[in-house]
């Protein structure tokens, strides 16, 4: 598994919408998120969630998507760009869906994020475009679903994030925990 990649855009909104627009750089703050981002806190900022529990622990402070998503879906007919499907951070060189949970990001200078789980797709991707919410799920070999909108992560050392920026991936001991959704 590749263990180095780079940031190809970074994105924010301070509101809860489902794109977010590109930046120049975004502002990691460790424990709680994205300077300026809806999602930002130490509890979950997502409706759905909050809405179940506010008090539950923000695991989904960061939203990454690896940009070989963006070129499979764009094959497959749709036309998207990075901060489009809510993420935070696009990237491109890392197989983020086959990290383990605990996996470390290091972005650029000193940012680094820890994975805590799948993003799982909602039915917001449709109101982007038809059919991007099932074109976000596969199955796997034994049938098994196949979440592929990114994964999400806690900050634990805050930092500028830009793109252009190296990524370094440490992966966590052995044995390794599959990332479920969060």
């Amino acid at each position: 598994m590749p263990t180095h990649g780079i940031v190809v855009a970074v994105s924010r909104s301070s509101g809860h919408t489902m794109t977010k627009p590109n930046r120049d750089v975004i502002r990691l703050l460790p424990g709680l998120g994205i300077e300026g981002d809806a999602h930002l806190g130490e509890t979950v900022k997502h409706r759905s969630r909050v809405a179940r529990d506010p008090n539950q622990p923000n695991l989904r402070q960061v939203h990454l998507i690896h940009s070989e998503l963006h070129d499979e879906l764009r094959a497959a007919g749709f036309d998207l760009v990075p901060g489009q499907m809510g993420e935070n951070i696009t990237t491109r060189g890392v197989e983020l869906l086959d990290l383990p949970a605990g996996a470390r990001l290091h972005l650029g200078a000193g940012a680094v994020v820890e994975i805590t789980g799948l993003r799982n797709p909602c039915g917001q991707l449709d109101r982007i475009q038809r059919g991007l919410m099932a074109a976000t799920l596969a199955s796997d070999d034994h049938g098994a679903l196949v979440r592929k909108a990114g994964v999400m992560a806690i900050v634990l050392h805050g930092g500028e994030v830009r793109p252009g920026d190296l990524i370094h991936v440490d992966l966590p001991a052995r044995p390794h925990r599959p990332l479920q959704p969060v």
